[in-house]
């Protein structure tokens, strides 16, 4: 949630840097709407002051009226006005946090207006890899028993898979791989519940907009609202709600290991075929709390620490600054690792790195200690994958394919799969 002071003081930045993301007439409308509501709950305030103003006078003249032996009568209940201004006054603050609540984030000043067209390529790490006999992650998974994508539509329906044999291993090597690197990096590990509250959406910024997009549970009448997290990011930032850190304790790093659950029914995507894209997907995610100070520099920090990863796997990747309408609508600034995929012939994101700034502590209600200081000032927040597999997977098989049909694993996963090589399983007789 922005800050509605900055929207006071400073609103031609704000919708400036709104009408980066947004439509500049629906900014304008956003706003002055904000403007309004935000108006009306300050008259409300200052009336709910002048009548409390007004009872202390008035209790004071019956006192003294009492005092001297006289009768005031009143026809006017003040108990009831003052109860109708607050009830009003609470409407109105309703009504300004919905509003505020649906504006997306300020895009930081480097970041550009636009779309997927308007992303920048910041950097290319190593070749492109020359294969022969080129053969898609389908094929590979299929010819070499990885993946089992009949059994696993038989299962949970369109965009779902089961990872078997060498697949199996292989992707519970990258999981473990990850969590003792994020382990031995400092970040506290973290397994959260795969079912959250519909307040953790709404903390991380992806409700009320994006309400449709996760997998949502029934629940009985007078029972909160309850989801399957679509990425741990919502779990992690979920559990701190409404907590105050020292000063001392900052960065507070964690990390988190859950599949992550989303609705992509809708939409095409006829190029993203196998475990590229799907309902269910296996994820690790890195999570850190800073100080406002330390937010753009700990962003660097984090996606050279991501890209470190995919290096000791030995791919070809690039890093991009994504524009303010492809970046997720609670971020400041996102930067994507992007894996090559030969088969697709394009790159495809494999780890979002973003910084969010105080937008998601706010909604959340963490804050820190200012040494110094009686008032407490709000977090800035980031988040990466860190990383998933079902689009990393692929990019192993495609980009270490042999001739003969078998796919090299990349040489620091090989103790965890147990194999250099992964080869045509032999048929049971």
């Amino acid at each position: 949630m922005l800050d509605i002071e900055l929207i006071r003081k400073d609103r031609a930045s704000v919708e400036a840097g709104l009408s980066k993301r947004l439509d500049p007439s629906e900014v304008s409308r956003a706003l002055s709407s904000i403007a309004e509501l935000d108006k009306r709950r300050r008259e409300l305030i200052g009336e709910i002051d002048a009548e409390r103003a007004r009872r202390k006078e008035e209790a004071r003249a019956f006192a003294a009226a009492k005092a001297a032996g006289q009768a005031i009568e009143t026809t006017r209940d003040a108990k009831a006005a003052l109860q109708a201004l607050e009830d009003q006054l609470a409407q109105a603050q309703r009504d300004l946090d919905t509003a505020m609540s649906e504006l997306p984030n300020l895009p930081a000043d480097d970041v550009v207006a636009g779309g997927k067209e308007a992303n920048e390529v910041v950097r290319v790490f190593g070749e492109v890899p020359k294969i022969e006999n080129l053969r898609d992650h389908v094929q590979l998974a299929t010819d070499l028993g990885l993946v089992d994508f009949e059994r696993g539509t038989k299962l949970g329906g369109s965009g779902s898979w089961i990872y078997t044999g060498w697949g199996a291993r292989l992707e519970w090597a990258l999981i473990n791989w990850f969590i003792d690197r994020h382990f031995q990096a400092g970040y506290q590990f973290m397994l959260p519940p795969h079912l959250l509250l519909d307040s953790a959406g709404y903390a991380a910024g992806q409700f009320p907009k994006f309400y449709d997009e996760v997998f949502h549970i029934a629940v009985g009448e007078g029972e909160r609202g309850r989801f399957l997290l679509p990425t741990s990011e919502t779990a992690i930032l979920g559990a701190f709600q409404n907590e105050i850190f020292d000063t001392a304790d900052l960065p507070h790093r964690v990390y988190a290991y859950t599949p992550c659950y989303r609705d992509e029914r809708a939409g095409s995507h006829s190029d993203e075929r196998g475990t590229v894209r799907g309902n269910q997907f296996n994820k690790v995610e890195i999570f850190q709390f800073t100080t406002p100070e330390d937010g753009e520099k700990t962003l660097e920090e984090m996606v050279d620490y991501a890209e470190s990863m995919v290096l000791d796997l030995g791919l070809h990747f690039r890093r991009s600054l994504l524009a303010a309408k492809d970046a997720s609508a609670s971020m400041r600034k996102t930067l994507d690792i992007e894996v090559w995929m030969p088969s697709m012939d394009k790159y495809k994101e494999i780890s979002s790195v973003s910084w969010a700034g105080d937008y998601q502590a706010r909604r959340a209600g963490i804050r820190y200690r200012v040494p110094g200081s009686k008032n407490n000032r709000f977090v800035h927040t980031l988040n990466g994958s860190a990383l998933a597999t079902s689009r990393l997977v692929p990019a192993i098989l495609e980009q270490f394919q042999q001739p003969d049909g078998s796919v090299l694993v990349p040489e620091v996963l090989r103790d965890k799969v147990g194999t250099d090589r992964i080869t045509k399983p032999a048929k049971r007789r």
